[in-house]
């Protein structure tokens, strides 16, 4: 099983992990999402995002849409290049921003060559209406039987970024059991946003499905500057 699904299928992968994968999530000590509020401020390299555009392929997986993404393009931070793979929703966000909860928000995927995961968390509040999502809520399949491709249709995770790319960096862990730790996450500082109407259409088709934020024990997230 891909390891980027585990993002956002808790109860199947739970059906097959057994009690010693589900425990990393009581006892893990690098847990995901987090409360965002005592950071240090660095000067963090800049988020390089080359997405390119590629015909719609989404699945309904139970929990989500989830929208594959196939030689669409990588982010480089630094000297790392992380490979695009996914996007998915959540609701409500997970990651809070000084205890700031958020109706929704994207995960975008990413894998390096030597098997890093990494997630680029964009935070959603409601207002104007998502160009995005509005490609993308008419087409979600109706049950989880698979990827579908619609005709004509075409998305690039460029179109789910803010203007502003400052963040706060931090490692923690897949959000569903077995809860492996060591996946690096970026929260972006700026939100996006969706209209009322949309949120309430994607509430609508799934239900909420994020995990709460865990204790930060004693790690440092960094925000760049």
């Amino acid at each position: 099983m891909n390891a980027f699904h585990f993002f956002a299928t808790a109860a199947l992968v739970a059906a097959v992990t057994g009690a010693e994968g589900a425990s990393l999530c009581e006892t893990g000590r690098n847990q995901s999402p987090i409360d965002i509020r005592n950071t240090r401020v660095e000067s963090l390299p800049g988020l390089n995002f080359d997405y390119s555009e590629v015909p719609l392929l989404l699945a309904n997986d139970g929990h989500t849409v989830r929208v594959r993404l196939k030689n669409a393009g990588h982010l480089q931070i630094g000297a790392t290049r992380y490979a695009l793979d996914q996007f998915h929703f959540h609701t409500p966000g997970g990651d809070r921003i000084a205890g700031e909860e958020f109706p929704l928000a994207a995960h975008i995927l990413h894998k390096s060559g030597s098997g890093q995961l990494l997630a680029v968390v964009v935070p959603f509040r409601t207002g104007a209406h998502n160009a995005l999502l509005e490609k993308l809520l008419p087409h979600i399949p109706g049950k989880a039987d698979g990827n579908h491709t619609v005709d004509g249709k075409r998305v690039s995770a460029a179109e789910l970024l803010p203007s502003g790319k400052t963040y706060f960096r931090y490692t923690g862990s897949l959000t569903a059991a077995p809860c492996t730790e060591g996946v690096e996450w970026i929260v972006l500082k700026q939100p996006a946003e969706l209209s009322a109407a949309q949120l309430a259409l994607y509430k609508k088709r799934f239900a909420d499905n994020i995990r709460g934020p865990q204790p930060l024990n004693q790690r440092v997230v960094l925000e760049s500057n």
